[in-house]
């Protein structure tokens, strides 16, 4: 027997109806007409065009400027457990299959991208890190945890603990509550530390999920930091924002005469020294606390013989109102480092902000190397690994930059 659908309906603007229709599943709060103040913040709510036609149904958040996040075109879905177990399946089914022997350390969900808005989930070995930054989201993370947990099993995985990083100031744009710990469900244990060991490209790494950057790791550069320790054979290496030294480290496993890592955080400095002494590095690396803007041109000064730099910044634009400056940012260390590299020398760049689109980006890598003088040769353009997936109707997806060129 069908079940009858009770959902509250909503009326959108043609604008918003094209955007449904092209894939993409936010809707704003200024393309919504007709819908009742008191439905509570967090209810599924039906979309209708101003035809009366059905196009999606979603969250609805009520704090946000975006408004409602369509889960599905599907008029029969009830959305109720077995809904959210599919979409964790189909999730995990996919990392299986393009992560293969890297799965035990990836993204399992990619919010989104996995049709589970602002929902993030990392595995690292038997420990998740997970960050929800939707309000639907955060009233059914429960029933989703627990299909995690039980598709884990599936794979011969008992999940020790699942760590929330629910820290982004996001969060509090959408009524939620800023809060880090442990999740406490009847289905997963808490650990007694939120340290754990993992290896990602032969390279063993210390993760702490409570107190590293985002979920604990950077995952979506692991072929990436493949892809450089490819090239890195010989070279004299600088590694420009290092973090806990995962560029720098592939590097020297991949042959490099000597890496220099350099990070403005002296513990994330520390970190990765100590990291390159657990994976047998240290006698080919050396390490520096310093501010990435001000030792490039001192480097330059002191005519340094660099023929490899690497340049992995945090994002410099949050949003769109930034991004002219946060381009100024990205030519001054990209012009620095090819001022710096002798003509054959590589360059490994990119960005991590979906503010500074691929195309903007490429504009400003030519006008640097105008500015530097030199001419470059693309080796690879690259993006995040697979377990990152962009879905090509939601641009907000597809954030990661990564170019190795050649000086000539």
């Amino acid at each position: 027997m069908k079940q009858e659908r009770t959902f509250p309906k909503a009326v959108v603007t043609e604008k918003a109806e094209a955007a449904i229709k092209r894939g993409h599943p936010w809707v704003y709060d200024a393309e919504i007409s007709g819908l009742s103040d008191e439905i509570e913040n967090g209810s599924l709510v039906d979309v209708f065009s101003k035809k009366d036609r059905y196009l999606g149904t979603g969250f609805l958040s009520k704090n946000s400027k975006i408004r409602i996040r369509i889960l599905s075109n599907n008029a029969n879905e009830t959305f109720g457990p077995a809904f959210w177990q599919r979409r964790v399946k189909y999730a995990l089914d996919m990392r299986r299959t393009v992560m293969q022997d890297d799965y035990c350390c990836c993204r399992l969900i990619f919010g989104e991208a996995d049709g589970i808005p602002g929902l993030t989930v990392d595995r690292y070995e038997d420990i998740l890190s997970t960050e929800v930054l939707s309000f639907g989201t955060e009233q059914v993370k429960a029933i989703i945890y627990e299909a995690l947990v039980n598709e884990l099993k599936n794979d011969g995985i008992t999940v020790r603990g699942i760590f929330e990083r629910n820290e982004a100031k996001i969060r509090e744009l959408e009524g939620l509550p800023l809060q880090k710990g442990w999740y406490k469900g009847d289905f997963v244990g808490i650990p007694a530390s939120p340290q754990v060991e993992i290896c990602e490209n032969g390279i063993r790494y210390t993760v702490d999920v409570e107190n590293g950057q985002k979920t604990g790791f950077f995952l979506d550069q692991k072929y990436n930091r493949l892809a450089v320790s490819k090239l890195a054979r010989g070279m004299k290496v600088l590694d420009c924002f290092t973090h806990t030294g995962s560029f720098a480290m592939n590097a020297a496993k991949g042959g490099a005469a000597h890496v220099t890592a350099v990070d403005i955080s002296q513990l994330a400095v520390d970190t990765a020294e100590e990291n390159a002494k657990i994976n047998g590095l240290s006698d080919r690396m050396d390490f520096l606390c310093a501010d990435v803007f001000d030792l490039l041109p001192k480097l330059a000064e002191e005519h340094a013989d660099y023929n490899f730099i690497i340049l992995d910044p945090p994002a410099f634009t949050k949003s769109r109102k930034t991004t002219d400056n946060a381009k100024r940012g990205y030519k001054e260390i990209n012009y620095r480092a090819m001022k710096m590299l002798p003509r054959g020398g590589y360059l490994a760049t990119c960005s991590c902000s979906h503010f500074m689109p691929n195309e903007l980006f490429r504009k400003m890598l030519l006008e640097a190397a105008r500015d530097a003088g030199v001419t470059l040769r693309l080796i690879e353009e690259r993006r995040a690994a697979p377990d990152h997936p962009v879905a090509m109707a939601i641009p907000e997806t597809d954030y990661l930059k990564f170019y190795l060129l050649q000086i000539v």
